[in-house]
């Protein structure tokens, strides 16, 4: 090898050497994009905004906040997993990617999500329709509505897709945020990273055999922004929100088969992703129903991005049917998992034997609110 004549050429071979020696160190792992691995810092960041003194990001001279590619986390995020990657923000909200588990920031769009009597001419705007990760780019606001998140005190300004998600990875489910960490503008979560496993976000979509598994502590997870909200300060809505289940209500769910076999169903394929329960037992995989040890958690009922549903619930809680979704408001319909005209809020997957004998002829929530 012929020695370098110039510092130039010195740096170089230094710089390669360096760089083959990273390699051979790593050379038995395949490195995620989030697990600082080599060469994916770039990815997100620049390191002077320019490259040959010429600007990386020509609108922006003094390079974003923290040195990011994009104006903000988020549009940093969506960059790569709007219509992509996870499709978090499918282009149209009327025909959404496949569902994931999470939800759809998509629906963030719509103009009514309204789907009540009367709901044409009373619309609910698509800020309902979850939670408003705010992104210049792609035009979605900081929510109008709520200054902080209900029920806690989490500033809605500051809500990004690094609330929850940990851009530098780390070792939880999805890389959710844990205990003692602070996010980008500070706000440090009480309660632990919740236990689960998934489905991948590169293909394939969420069914009863293929689904998220909720493994512990999810309720308390969503609690370090909103609280134990249903449970406690006297909400309008009461509902156990970590609770396990009651005997009559895991017979229900075990049992419930939709409106033509209420109470014919099996306990080994009892499992509905649109009605998910939390089980340290349960795989992405798991078909059987509830346990003694089964829990109601907040994402029995919501979806922990946005859905056509006010509130991000999983199924609208102002229609009668399911069958009714969509009609009013033209927005999307969210399926029916038993594809029945006659088939209720799914409220009825653990109340069905409540539910059998009063309340036709009106949505649940019209009473129960």
């Amino acid at each position: 090898m012929t020695a370098p004549r110039t510092m130039s050429d010195q740096i170089r071979v230094v710089a390669t050497i360096g760089l083959l020696i990273v390699v051979a160190a790593f050379a038995g792992r395949a490195w995620a994009f989030h697990e600082s691995g080599v060469a994916t810092c770039g990815g997100c960041h620049v390191i002077h905004n320019t490259q040959d003194g010429v600007p990386i990001i020509p609108d922006s001279p003094s390079g974003y906040d923290k040195l990011l590619l994009y104006e903000t986390a988020t549009d940093l995020c969506l960059s790569c997993h709007a219509t992509r990657n996870g499709e978090v923000l499918g282009a149209n909200p009327t025909a959404p990617p496949p569902e994931k588990g999470a939800g759809n920031f998509t629906f963030l769009w719509e103009d009514n999500i309204n789907d009540g009597a009367g709901g044409s001419l009373n619309p609910i705007a698509g800020n309902h329709a979850g939670h408003n990760v705010a992104s210049v780019g792609w035009g979605i606001p900081i929510d109008p509505d709520h200054a902080v998140a209900p029920g806690g005190t989490y500033p809605a300004v500051d809500l990004a897709c690094t609330s929850c998600h940990d851009p530098h990875g780390n070792e939880n489910f999805r890389m959710l945020r844990g205990a003692g960490q602070p996010d980008g503008s500070g706000f440090v979560f009480t309660y632990d990273a919740p236990r689960g496993s998934g489905i991948s976000f590169l293909f394939g979509q969420e069914s009863p055999t293929s689904h998220t598994a909720y493994n512990q502590g999810w309720t308390r997870w969503c609690a370090n922004c909103h609280g134990f909200f249903h449970e406690e300060n006297g909400q309008i809505f009461e509902h156990p929100a970590d609770r396990f289940l009651s005997g009559q209500q895991w017979n229900s769910y075990n049992r419930y088969n939709g409106p033509a076999d209420p109470m014919g169903g099996d306990y080994a394929t009892a499992y509905l992703p649109e009605v998910p329960i939390e089980d340290v037992g349960m795989t992405p995989s798991s078909t059987f129903g509830a346990t003694i040890s089964s829990r109601v958690i907040c994402l029995s009922c919501h979806r922990a991005h946005a859905t056509s549903a006010p509130k991000s619930l999983r199924w609208d809680g102002n229609i009668e049917f399911l069958n009714s979704d969509g009609l009013e408001s033209e927005s999307y319909p969210l399926p029916d998992p038993y594809a029945d005209p006659n088939q209720r809020s799914l409220c009825v997957k653990c109340h069905w034997q409540r539910a059998s004998a009063h309340g036709w002829g009106e949505p649940c929530l019209d009473c129960h609110r």
